[in-house]
């Protein structure tokens, strides 16, 4: 079973792929990425939470 510990931590993770690249300075940068959906904002797709 897994725990919101273990969710948040692999979303981190995805969320900063795009930084630790150097390709955008914050992770709600990255237009492809849900990062925006979760700091509030509207990304481009519809997100569902975890």
């Amino acid at each position: 079973m897994e725990t919101n510990h273990f969710k948040e931590q692999k979303l981190s993770y995805i969320h900063n792929n795009p930084v630790e690249a150097g390709i955008v300075y914050e992770a709600e940068h990255y237009v492809y990425s849900s990062a925006l959906n979760y700091s509030g904002g509207m990304g481009l797709v519809e997100v569902i939470y975890l």
